[in-house]
């Protein structure tokens, strides 16, 4: 920093303040400052530069700017013949803004974070009263502007700020370890640790999803080996019988979960909450040992086994989840207005099941066919810091 040995620290404090709002980094982002350049040949008032807020607290007394100023060794600023205006020294004019000084400027920053949440400005520059000659200090900031104990400072070139980066001085502040390193390697580092960061979170999400089939894989095959056994196949010349004349066959020996069949059709099969063989043979000595006929037909009977059942089991749950998801839809539309269409209560203690067409009901007490309507005959249809933004404060945050 510029010798200044004969001033107060005041005076010192008073002339830095200034600087920093006619410097290279502040004036081209501070809109109002540049806006009162433009009013009076880049003359502002000390009137107007009171208003500063950090100036504001260091002194009120217009005297003591122009001699601090005075006594400041950069040149940067100038004072008018009367003492009341001060301007950018027209003779150092700001650096234009391209890619080759942007470039230099990234490449003199450096990356600090170790700092207490509750640091301030003052405290961070007088730490680095004795490391060289800062340009500019910005504190960064969180969503909430809160000091997030982090931040980029600009020193007078390159060569100072990575002989910074090694001094042994700044590895440490106030008891806490510090982290530093250059800007550009900082930035690198970001970058390096998102990428990685979406490739493990695109393997948690691929084994999650693997997971999650195997899971649905497992339950599938818990239900089915839960239902093995309880499958009857039953075929013949049908004529017009219907999945609810079935249901009258076996409705007093056995629990029907499941009827595939539509009308017309020469056969089907019904899934039990039983044992098949076992409901076949109570309606069978019923009956006397004959095998059941269904309204005067005659029909052959054949329990599944095997891979036939276990596909055909596949194909019911399939069938179930379709039909789910479409009974959901419909309940979304019909709350509050009862039982829903076809609803009925279990009368005389007949089990009440809803059966399946070419698309499927379920078993249930809720929601059941009504007897007007004879929805049994029915097709058993219900009508997912590398950009970020630097917070500025004056001076340097």
């Amino acid at each position: 920093m510029a010798d200044n040995q004969e001033m107060s620290l005041l005076e010192k404090k008073v002339a830095e303040q200034l600087e920093y709002y006619f410097g290279d980094h502040n004036l081209p982002r501070d809109k109002f400052l540049k806006e009162q350049l433009q009013l009076d040949d880049g003359w502002v008032t000390l009137e107007t530069m009171l208003k500063f807020n950090r100036l504001k607290c260091l002194t009120s007394d217009p005297a003591v700017i122009v001699e601090s100023l005075q006594k400041s060794k950069t040149g940067l600023l100038e004072i008018s013949e009367d003492k009341t205006k001060i301007r950018r020294n027209p003779n150092k004019p700001l650096p234009e803004n391209n890619e080759e000084y942007r470039d230099a400027l990234k490449h003199k920053t450096i990356y600090m974070k170790g700092f207490p949440l509750e640091t301030t400005l003052d405290e961070i520059k007088e730490w680095f009263a004795d490391k060289g000659t800062v340009e500019n200090i910005y504190l960064r900031k969180g969503a909430q502007k809160n000091f997030k104990g982090s931040i980029f400072a600009v020193l007078e070139s390159e060569e100072a700020a990575k002989a910074l980066v090694e001094r042994t001085d700044v590895k440490e502040y106030k008891g806490n370890e510090m982290i530093v390193m250059m800007k550009d390697d900082y930035f690198s580092k970001k970058v390096a640790e998102r990428k990685q960061n979406r490739v493990e979170a695109k393997a948690k999400a691929k084994s999650e999803k693997e997971d999650k089939q195997k899971q649905a894989e497992d339950e599938e095959l818990k239900s089915l080996n839960d239902q093995r056994g309880c499958l009857l196949k039953f075929s013949g010349e049908l004529g017009q019988t219907s999945r609810e004349d079935f249901h009258a066959v076996f409705s007093d020996h056995a629990r029907i979960k499941w009827i595939d069949f539509t009308r017309g059709a020469k056969e089907g099969t019904i899934l039990f909450h039983s044992n098949a063989q076992e409901a076949l043979q109570k309606v069978r000595e019923a009956k006397g040992g004959e095998d059941p006929k269904v309204k005067e037909q005659v029909v052959q009977w054949e329990v599944l086994e095997g891979d036939v059942e276990m596909e055909t089991l596949k194909k019911i749950i399939e069938d179930q989840q379709e039909s789910m998801n479409k009974h959901k839809g419909c309940r979304g539309g019909h709350r509050g207005r009862g039982r829903g269409r076809g609803g009925r209560r279990d009368r005389g203690g007949r089990e009440q099941t809803q059966f399946k067409g070419k698309k499927t009901k379920f078993d249930s007490d809720e929601e059941q066919a009504s007897p007007k309507k004879r929805p049994l005959e029915s097709n058993g249809q219900d009508n997912e810091e590398p950009a970020s933004k630097q917070a500025k404060s004056e001076n340097g945050s």
